[in-house]
This record gives C-alpha cells, sequence and structure tokens, in this order.
C-alpha cells in the first residue's frame, strides 16, 4: 500500500504543471500521485496522461467535467489509495529534503503502528519579485518531533495558521468525517483544512519548509482583485465554515483548544471577507458587509460577540469613512508584513 496519495487538482495548467509534478516524483514508489483534469480545454490532459506512461506505478490521472477545485480534490479523495493524503495545487511544488524528511517520519510512525490523523509542516510563500520570501512556521507553537493532542498545543500568533499547504491528513479520516467541497466554488481549500479538525485527535509536527506556495499570477484566486471579484464565493465559505461550527458544537465542548482555533480560522475568514467589500467600496459591498456580521449574529450571538469585539472584528467594524479608512491602512501594514495577496 502506498504511504502517502498527493492529488494535484489542474485546470488549463499546461504552463506550470511540469514543475509540481516533477517536484512530486523524488518521492518514489512510496507516492501516488493523482493528476485530476478538471474539464481543462489546453494541453493539460495531454501532459497528465504522458506522465502516466512514463510513470505507471506512481501516477494517476481522473479526466473529469469541470467543477472546480473542490470538485477535484473530491476526486481524488474518492480515488486515493495511499494511507495518508495532500493537495498540492498545480502552479506549486515541494522542496526535495523536505519531502524525503517526511515520507521518513511517516513511515517511521508505521512502522510503530501509530497512524495519527495529520502530519503539520511548514511552507514557504514564493511570491514573484520578492527575494527573502516568507515562512509559515510553528516551532513554537506545536511540539516537535513527538505524536500529539490538542492539549499539547501552544498558542497560535495573529497571522499564524494551518492552511492546506500545512497538512497531510490520514486518508481515512477525510472519509469518516464526510468532507465533501462544493462544486464551482473557489477558497474551499480553508473549509478542506477546518472541517476534519473535530475528528483530529493524535498529531505531529515537523519543522522543515516542504510546501512552496507561489503568488505571483494576477489570475490566481488569491490576487486582490480578483477576490474583490469573486467576493461573492468567499462569502459562501465563509457562511459555510460558520454553519459548520455552529453544528459541531457539541462535538467541540470538550476540546476547548480545538475550538478556540477554529474560533480563530473562522475570525480570519471573516476579516478577510470583511477587508475585501470595504476595498470594494460600493454601496452593495457595504450591504453584504452588514448582511454578513447580521448573518453571524442570528446563527450563533456567542460566536458572533467572539469576533465581532475581538482586535480585527471591532478593527473591520469602525464606523464611517473614517474607520473603513483605518481598517484598509491596518490591512495594507499587515500585508506588507505578511507578503500576502
Amino acid at each position: 500500500m502506498k504511504v502517502l496519495s498527493i492529488a494535484v487538482p489542474c485546470y488549463n495548467s499546461q504552463s506550470y504543471m511540469k514543475k509540481c509534478i516533477d517536484s512530486l516524483l523524488k518521492g518514489g514508489e512510496d507516492v501516488e500521485i493523482i493528476i485530476v483534469d478538471d474539464g481543462s480545454t489546453d494541453k493539460t490532459a495531454q501532459i497528465a496522461d504522458r506522465y502516466a506512461r512514463l510513470y505507471p506505478s506512481v501516477v494517476r490521472v481522473i479526466h473529469k467535467p469541470n467543477g472546480g477545485h473542490g470538485s477535484g480534490v473530491n476526486a481524488g479523495i474518492e480515488q486515493a489509495k495511499g494511507l495518508y493524503f495532500k493537495v498540492v495545487d498545480s502552479d506549486d511544488w515541494v522542496r526535495e529534503d523536505a519531502y524525503l524528511a517526511i515520507l521518513d517520519r511517516l513511515r517511521e510512525l508505521l512502522n510503530q503502528g501509530r497512524m495519527i490523523d495529520m502530519f503539520i509542516s511548514n511552507f514557504v510563500y514564493e511570491k514573484e519579485g520578492v527575494k527573502k520570501c516568507r515562512v509559515m512556521r510553528y516551532h513554537r507553537t506545536l511540539p516537535e518531533n513527538v505524536v500529539f493532542t490538542w492539549k499539547d498545543v501552544g498558542r497560535f500568533r495573529k497571522g499564524q495558521y494551518i492552511l492546506m499547504h500545512s497538512v497531510i491528513y490520514r486518508t481515512g479520516l477525510l472519509r469518516e468525517c464526510g468532507l465533501k467541497l462544493p462544486e464551482h466554488t473557489f477558497y474551499v481549500d480553508n473549509m478542506y483544512v477546518f472541517e476534519p479538525l473535530p475528528y483530529v485527535k493524535e498529531m505531529y509536527y515537523l519543522d522543515v519548509n516542504f510546501y512552496r506556495y507561489y503568488i505571483g499570477r494576477a489570475d490566481q484566486s488569491v490576487n486582490e482583485q480578483v477576490m474583490i471579484g469573486r467576493i461573492d464565493q468567499q462569502l459562501k465559505v465563509n457562511r459555510l465554515m460558520m454553519e459548520y461550527l455552529v453544528e459541531h458544537k457539541q462535538q467541540l465542548a470538550g476540546n476547548r483548544k480545538c475550538r478556540s482555533y477554529m474560533l480563530n480560522y473562522l475570525d480570519i475568514i471573516t476579516t478577510i471577507s470583511s477587508i475585501m467589500l470595504i476595498r470594494a467600496d460600493t454601496e452593495e459591498s457595504l450591504a453584504k458587509k452588514k448582511d454578513l456580521w447580521e448573518y453571524l449574529k442570528g446563527r450563533d450571538a456567542g460566536i458572533w460577540r467572539r469576533l465581532r469585539y475581538g482586535l480585527l472584528g471591532n478593527a473591520m467594524n469602525l464606523p464611517g469613512k473614517g474607520g473603513r479608512r483605518i481598517s484598509v491602512e491596518g490591512y495594507k501594514l499587515c500585508q506588507r508584513f505578511f507578503n500576502f495577496n
């Protein structure tokens, strides 16, 4: 059985997918690479099929009608044969030494009879035109080189959070928790990380810079203008995450640190929604921002209070044009410091 399945959702990825897949092939026979061709109209399908012919014991290809990133991830989870599962976007890549170190550690844990639920490593913002790349690390928050539980997790700093790039999940856990991402929707990678968390019991953190997260294409979903144009999809994900947290309130009642982390994650997503609506600066966008916060309050007053009167919630709800200007300046400061978008 394969140790790790890696799904690579691809849509018209002919210009950059080779760099991604070549980096993943370094994992050898312990890895299964599932290239999901999501209805591409360029040469993505042919490139994927060529890799499958060249590496038949490692590469598999799924050709499917276009359904969006979430649909590609769903297909990968359904077809995965590995004990663990990872998503790597087709414009990103991985670093070989960190990759091999992670596979070694997963094998060691399996040989010890330990099936952890979530494996965490660092990722690097590979931002176009930036010489010094920012690394998202967890070395002062998560115990290193040991199996641990939520009780052992330290305090996450603002701006420090676990993204899709950070995690490898146990494949069975993704199926057990019933994860099914919505189709034709951007920003569902947040749901991919978020929804399995209440089911995660044992974790492992290796302090290596594994995933290289490329930021720089004008059409990327995280580009600010693209995000503003797709704000309704961001809001959809925001609301779905709120619904999920409310629905799992009882399950999280005895897991204070997991619940706290999920609240902080929702706080960040709500802040992103709010600031994009402020940046759009139209009557319609400001009405959508008001509707979002009213929805949160109506769905669960306790969670709303935590979000609204926290540092980020206060910053996003300063009154009037002057307040919105301060919110935007704060956002720009974070943008420069954290090198996102």
